[in-house]
């Protein structure tokens, strides 16, 4: 089987991680228990999830001119993802994640800094580039206007998109029908369509008329196909670490078993599979599973 041929187009971040077994109020100093570094951005996370996964990755995107830029490239570099398209922006610093993250569960606050300087001209002259693809990946942590170039710049090439709409914003309905995928949670589907939420994940994506992965969290993730046809994986049941990465775990098995030729149900069962484990590490990237390990992992779970 020939390898998916990746380009993702969105953000690098380094993410300073803050432990702490309490959330201060307002006001309040507490002592936390522990501070890491790691590299991040939901683009550069999700390449590195691709690239874990087995696909070959090229990563479009913008950082700044400061030391914390070398060490994205490093990290990128060392997964084998072509970082050629990874442009430097003078007199900006790079992109950091403030994150926070308590019994498990985190907090985080993005300053976008370079990710900001990612223009739509940018990914236009890279025609060649996403024409090669078999599929692109975008998110919304570089300006709506880009996002919406390059899934028109896309669409117009025949190469399939997935947009993971995070942070949500409300989306034109004849944008969102020239995707191959949306994968927002539950509370971003309702920003991004501007539905009111429904009593059940079933409910929400039936009012949905386009094809849509719907992430659910430890209660796995839900799916509307082509067809209509609705479906639902279970999440897996282990110890949480961090949860920082997980969604941008998920979304970069997606696309490597939808590249492959996957159906959409195999796809989703393999992406809860790689979100699960990733929890069970410190760090985005550093908890990303390679995929011996998830294959490993669906077949031991039966």
């Amino acid at each position: 089987m020939a390898q998916a041929k990746i380009t993702v187009i969105g953000s690098l971040n380094i993410d300073m991680v803050t432990e702490t077994d309490v959330i201060p109020e307002q006001g309040e100093t507490l002592i936390g228990s522990a501070f890491s570094s790691f590299t991040g951005g939901k683009g550069a996370n999700q390449a590195v999830a691709c690239a874990r996964l087995g696909a070959v990755v090229t990563m479009i995107g913008c950082v700044g001119e400061d030391a914390m830029a070398q060490q994205l490239r490093e990290a990128l570099d060392a997964e084998n993802i072509d970082t050629t398209y990874v442009k430097t922006v003078p007199y900006k610093s790079t992109g950091i994640a403030a994150i926070t993250v308590t019994e498990g569960d985190n907090r985080i606050i993005v300053i976008p800094g370079a990710n900001h300087c990612l223009l739509p001209e940018d990914v236009l002259a890279l025609k060649e580039v996403i024409a090669a693809s078999d599929m692109i990946m975008l998110q919304h942590e570089i300006p709506l206007e880009t996002v919406e170039a390059s899934i028109k710049l896309a669409h117009s090439l025949g190469i399939p998109v997935i947009l993971n709409p995070a942070p949500a914003v409300r989306l034109p309905e004849q944008l969102l029908a020239q995707l191959h995928l949306i994968t927002p949670n539950e509370s971003e589907l309702a920003i991004v369509t501007g539905m009111e939420r429904k009593s059940t994940p079933e409910e929400l994506l039936e009012q949905y008329p386009n094809p849509i992965v719907m992430t659910a969290g430890s209660r796995g993730a839900y799916y509307k196909g082509a067809d209509g046809e609705l479906g639902h994986i279970p999440g897996h049941t282990v110890e949480v670490v961090d949860t920082t990465g997980a969604g941008d775990t998920f979304n970069g098995a997606l696309a490597v078993k939808l590249s492959e030729g996957a159906s959409l149900q195999e796809a989703v069962q393999f992406a809860v599979a790689a979100s699960a484990l990733s929890v069970t590490k410190l760090g985005a990237q550093s908890g990303m599973p390679l995929r011996q390990a998830v294959e490993a992992f669906i077949k031991q779970s039966g």
